[in-house]
């Protein structure tokens, strides 16, 4: 047998093998149960954006966000703008990180590292396809969105492009993905055992197929990147662009 599928059977063998008693899974439970609620989001002061006229609100608002999503863009859709970023790399799904330590003890975490590095390559590749989407999103905003956003807490704004452009993302993102992905022999077998572990329970569905859970992951660091633009520009208004989206974050400050 090839060397080179044994991180393969590592991984089935894994997945058939998942302890009836997970006794990480219970200490999650735990923390969760006790943990304190999060503090409220504190309101923006509405009093702020006395004399300054809806449309004037509206619009730079919309300023701000295109800067805000463009910038977010920016940001991932080039080399290592996923991989060399902590806060957005996307990791191996948590099924095959239960293989990873041994794969390495075997001397074979060079096939960890090379998945790792295509998947956050196939996210860098499928995110420019979110700047027309964020943008249209941005042009379409209503008076009540834009008043909603305003008026919300640090990450409104990604809630807002979030509910109005993930399904479209997901459909511009996958082939891109799926594309990328068909050069690496190690996510077709993967997909094949994950999804035999789903089946059986040891797997998250979501997690069955490479090609879904980068998608999933990608979009995770998009609007994770999203929402630090945005929670910036209304800790630091002067940082938004033009002089009256300024002055109508700086009104509404916290």
């Amino acid at each position: 047998m090839k060397l080179r599928y044994l991180p393969f059977i590592t991984f089935a063998l894994l997945c058939s093998s998942a302890q009836a008693f997970d006794l990480g899974g219970l200490k999650d439970q735990l923390k969760a149960a006790t943990a304190q609620p999060a503090p409220a989001t504190p309101a923006a002061n509405p009093a702020g954006l006395t004399g300054i006229s809806k449309t004037d609100q509206v619009g730079s608002l919309k300023q701000a966000l295109t800067q805000g999503a463009e910038t977010a863009v920016a940001s991932l859709a080039k080399e290592n703008g996923f991989l060399g970023n902590d806060k957005v790399r996307i990791p191996l799904p948590a099924s095959l990180q239960k293989a990873d330590s041994l794969m390495r003890t075997l001397g074979m975490g060079k096939y960890a590292d090379e998945l790792t590095t295509s998947m956050n390559r196939a996210a860098e590749a499928a995110v420019p396809e979110a700047k027309t989407l964020l943008v249209g999103a941005v042009k379409n905003m209503s008076v009540a969105d834009a008043k909603g956003i305003l008026m919300g807490g640090n990450d409104s704004a990604t809630q807002y492009f979030r509910k109005n452009t993930e399904a479209a993302l997901t459909g511009k993102f996958k082939p891109i993905v799926n594309k990328s992905m068909q050069k690496v022999k190690f996510a077709e077998k993967y997909d094949q055992f994950a999804g035999q572990g789903a089946k059986l329970g040891v797997v998250d569905p979501q997690d069955a197929k490479l090609d879904d859970y980068i998608t999933r992951k990608a979009m995770d660091g998009l609007f994770l990147m999203m929402a630090e633009q945005e929670k910036a520009i209304r800790a630091n208004p002067m940082q938004a662009a033009g002089s009256l989206a300024q002055k109508v974050f700086s009104a509404i400050k916290f």
